[in-house]
This record gives C-alpha cells, sequence and structure tokens, in this order.
C-alpha cells in the first residue's frame, strides 16, 4: 500500500484501464457497425480490433516489443496508423507519433531523445528510416518497403492472435506527445493512461456532449496530435471516423464527406476553420448534420468567428490548452458563440474545463484580481506527468503544483479566460509590454486584410518595434503606409507597428497554424529582418 498524503487515506491500487480497452469494448458493442473509413474503404469495429490485436502480437513476438518500450511512428493519416496506437497500448507499450511533415534529421533525434526500440514507417519515408536506423532496433514499414517488413504482412501473419492486454498503472505512460518547439527541440510530455481516460471523458462531456454510436467524426489535422486525441473520444462511443482520401488539404472534399457522410463533428485549427468556410463548396452541399466544430492551437480572430458561424449555424466550439494539458483547460461551447457583438463575450476562450481549476497568476504564483494580466496556470486530471528525460524543463514548467502554460492572458469576473498571447510574443517597445494580439485583431478588422502577424523586431532606439506581416484579402492590394494610417486612432500609437511587409501567404506549422517563430524565420530568410 502506498503512503498516504498528509490528512489522507492511501490508495488500496492505482491500477487503471489500459486504453486498448476503447477498441475492445466498443468492438463487443458494435462489432459490425463501420468504425473506420478512409476514401472507398472501410473497416468494422470488429475488423480493426482484430487487426490492432494481431499487430501487437506481431510486435511481441517478432520484436519483442513490452511494457514501457517506446514505439515512433513516422506516418500520414491512414488506418495503420491508427490501428497501431491501440496495439501499442495493449502490450503496455508507448505510442511516439512524429509530425510526418519533419525532416528525416528532426525524426532521428526524436528517435533518440524518446528511447524508441522501434520504429513504424510509411513507405514513403525512406529516408526518415535510413535516419533512425541506427537508433532503433526495428522498421516496420505501413506500404510495400525495401527498407523493412511490411505492417500488412506482419498482420496477416498474427491475425487471430488476441494478447491479453497488459495491466497498467495510473502514472504508466502511453503517449510521448512532441511539443511543436516554438523555442528550441520539442520536448516529449508524457501523457498517462490515467490522465487520457480522463481526457476522453472531459471531450466527450464538454466538447461534444451527447455523441453516440449514430455520429461520425472527419479528420482534418494529423492523427499524431490533438486529431488523435480527438478521435480516440470517437472510439470510446463508437462513432465512426472518416479520414479523407487525399493526402492534400482539399475544403471541397471535406464538405463532401460531411454531406455523404452525415458527419457530425470535427476537431481543427480557427485557419483550417477559416479556409474551409471561405471555400465556394460551403454553399454546395447539405451540412446540416454538424453540431460540432471544433477548434483549437490558437484563438479565433473576431472576424472568421463570424464568418463560420454565418456559414455553419451555432456549431462552433473552441478549447484551450497545450498539448501538456491533451487541450483540457477551457471550452467555449457553441451556446456562447454569436454572430453578434453585443451577444457574446469577445475575445474568450472560455471558462475551465470540467475537473480543472485555471488561475492567472503573477510572477509570485499569486492569482491575479479580474481583468489583470498574468501567466495562465492549470492544475488537474488532465495536466501531463512532465517532460521524459528533462529536470530543468520540468522544474520551469510546475509551480507549486501548477503547470505554467507560458501563455498570457486575464479573466474576467465570471471566469471566463482571454488570452494575450505566448508569454515569448510579447515584446517591450520604449519600456511598454505590447501583445501582438490585440492589434492583429484590430488589423483584421480592415476590409483589404485576410491575415496578419505581429511580431517585436530588434531597433537601436525604442529596443524593439512591431512589424506587421499582412496577407491581402482576395482581390485587394493594400498599401503599407495607407494600413498604418487607417490604425491612427482606433490603437494606441505607441502599440501601432512601425513597419508593414505583404506577403501572399503567411507559413504556416505541420498542424496548420501559424507561429511567430515560422514567420520571424521567414522574415530572416527574405532579408526583412537580421538573424
Amino acid at each position: 500500500m502506498s503512503a498516504a498524503a498528509p490528512g489522507g487515506i492511501a490508495p488500496v491500487s492505482t491500477r487503471v484501464m489500459n486504453l486498448s480497452h476503447l477498441l475492445t469494448g466498443t468492438a463487443r458493442r458494435h462489432g459490425g457497425a463501420t468504425g473506420f473509413v478512409w476514401g472507398e474503404q472501410s473497416w468494422s469495429w470488429a475488423e480493426m480490433e482484430a487487426r490492432a490485436a494481431g499487430f501487437a502480437a506481431a510486435l511481441a513476438a517478432e520484436f519483442g516489443v513490452s511494457r514501457g518500450d517506446r514505439v515512433l511512428v513516422q506516418s500520414e493519416n491512414c488506418n495503420q496508423m491508427f490501428e497501431a496506437m491501440f496495439a501499442c497500448w495493449r502490450l503496455g507499450a508507448v505510442w511516439v507519433p512524429a509530425n510526418f511533415r519533419q525532416s528525416p534529421e528532426e525524426v532521428a533525434w526524436l528517435a533518440k531523445a524518446s528511447g524508441a526500440s522501434g520504429l513504424i514507417c510509411g513507405a514513403g519515408f525512406a529516408d526518415h528510416a535510413a535516419a533512425c536506423a541506427g537508433t532503433v532496433g526495428f522498421t516496420v514499414a505501413i506500404g510495400a518497403a525495401e527498407f523493412a517488413e511490411d505492417y500488412e504482412a506482419l498482420v496477416a501473419r498474427h491475425m487471430g492472435a488476441a494478447p491479453a492486454p497488459v495491466a497498467v498503472e495510473r502514472d504508466d505512460p502511453a503517449w510521448f506527445f512532441f511539443t511543436s518547439g516554438t523555442t528550441g527541440r520539442p520536448k516529449a510530455a508524457v501523457l498517462t493512461h490515467g490522465q487520457l481516460a480522463f481526457v476522453v471523458t472531459n471531450h466527450l462531456c464538454d466538447l461534444m456532449p451527447g455523441t453516440t454510436e449514430d455520429d461520425a467524426s472527419l479528420v482534418v489535422a494529423p492523427l499524431s496530435h490533438g486529431a488523435g486525441i480527438h478521435q480516440l473520444a470517437q472510439v470510446a462511443r463508437g462513432a465512426k471516423t472518416i479520414l479523407p482520401a487525399g493526402t492534400k488539404f482539399d475544403p471541397a472534399e471535406i464538405w463532401r464527406l460531411v454531406e455523404r457522410w452525415r458527419v457530425t463533428n470535427a476537431f481543427t485549427v480557427p485557419t483550417i476553420v477559416k479556409m474551409l468556410v471561405e471555400h465556394e463548396a460551403v454553399h454546395a452541399h447539405d451540412l446540416s448534420s454538424l453540431r460540432y466544430v471544433i477548434y483549437a492551437g490558437a484563438p479565433m480572430y473576431r472576424a472568421d468567428q463570424i464568418r463560420a458561424i454565418e456559414a455553419l449555424g451555432p456549431v462552433l466550439v473552441q478549447y484551450f490548452g497545450l498539448g501538456e494539458v491533451t487541450g483540457n483547460i477551457t471550452v467555449l461551447p457553441p451556446a456562447h458563440h454569436h454572430a453578434e457583438d453585443a451577444a457574446m463575450r469577445i475575445g474568450t476562450c472560455g471558462f475551465a474545463r470540467t475537473g480543472m481549476q485555471v488561475q492567472v497568476q503573477d510572477a509570485q504564483g499569486r492569482e491575479c484580481a479580474p481583468f489583470e494580466t498574468g501567466e495562465i496556470a492549470v492544475i488537474g486530471p488532465a495536466v501531463f506527468a512532465g517532460y521524459f528525460d528533462n529536470p530543468e524543463a520540468n522544474a520551469k514548467a510546475f509551480r507549486d503544483g501548477w503547470f505554467l502554460t507560458g501563455d498570457l492572458g486575464h479573466m474576467d469576473e465570471a471566469g471566463f479566460l482571454y488570452l494575450t498571447g505566448r508569454a515569448s510574443d510579447m515584446y517591450i517597445s520604449g519600456g511598454s509590454n505590447i501583445h501582438p494580439r490585440e492589434i492583429e485583431e484590430k488589423m483584421l478588422e480592415h476590409p483589404e486584410i485576410s491575415e496578419v502577424a505581429v511580431l517585436g523586431v530588434p531597433d537601436p532606439v525604442w529596443g524593439e518595434i512591431g512589424l506587421a506581416v499582412v496577407v491581402p484579402a482576395p482581390g485587394c492590394r493594400p498599401e503599407a503606409q495607407a494600413l498604418l494610417g487607417w490604425l491612427d486612432g482606433r490603437i494606441a500609437r505607441y502599440k501601432t507597428p512601425r513597419r508593414v511587409v505583404i506577403w501572399d501567404a503567411l507559413p504556416r506549422s505541420g498542424y496548420g497554424k501559424i507561429t511567430k517563430k515560422l514567420v520571424r524565420e521567414a522574415l530572416v530568410a527574405r532579408g526583412e529582418i537580421e538573424a
């Protein structure tokens, strides 16, 4: 029996459900129903369970994978990638998905940093497999490839085998969720079986209540990160997952699939929502089945919110949450989204998720007063176990038990949270703290601007000045000086950017997000600023 906390009772057991049971249980209840669709192919829940169990047997028998082993995954979205997650968990192994858009050298670093014993790799990523070969003990290829044995051959050889799920404890690692690495190298956030079980429950409670086996969910993001968590919640309720056939983002295909499969929910990021509702196909299909279009990863600009509500109706759900908290910090459900400004708390990312506590804290860890800006901190069952093999990062990330997100914001009296931006995005000009998001929101009110990113760049007089990178709206050709003149009187003069550059598009991460790191790198590459 574990030692008791002061004034508490020692738990008799910390054992929890192995997450692989989510698929097993759904296959028992709805075995013949469609569970996964990819293009024109589909698999029933029973077939998914049998294939995952067969691959688990192959991993154990042919490669010796067992509890605690890490298995790296370098693959675009596919059914095998999804099955492999449950196969790893069945053995008590840790699923370690990489962003498939990363370079071979970057993925090789992930293999080493995670201590991966093996690699599951798409056939089109031979260079990635070669880069990892010196680190991992085995490689499995998804698709025909000379560099490794085929996934399908392994499944066929072990089909019918069903190794018993390994007993796991609440804090046993299940998923190494690599951060996007906005500063320095990505870090592996350790997500556990107990934590993820809470996250799945919370997603179903707060993001898409009422989800059942009659629902369908469309994948509009890589399964390696937030979309994978989202689809795990679908498995728990027997809702089918729909995977687009193409590898490139195609709004017309997305809306066609919504109509064909009567899709009820989808998870994505604000920039993707923007592109979807601006595409002409949004008006060509029956989208009445949609109940929840969930967006996260960044706040949605007000102009984009209005456009999405007008196109789709009351279906928007926002959540705020880092990978380290698996998205579980705040939620803003459809009832709190409105096209009319007077009916909405403009700029909020919602209130605390069920079972989670959120505070805005000052530098000493004291709770800030309403509307006072500070760092957002969170505690609760969704908080990760820490960064793998990184005590320095863990020491910086936690204070008195609170996880420090690195995001700045404030709360109103009712507990609704408003994001100001990343602490790393804030810049100081002439001694004043400037938060880019406020400026970006204002600039997007200009009818000739489609997207904008504001960041601080060095200046010999002011220390830093604001530089705005602007993408024009279709058919528009705004002038830099005219844009700055338009801001006069609409925002405090000290916050007004000193420079504006106009680009055809902003760089995006592998998950569709616009990050200041990528914008800054592009500015350097174009010679707009010095490195």
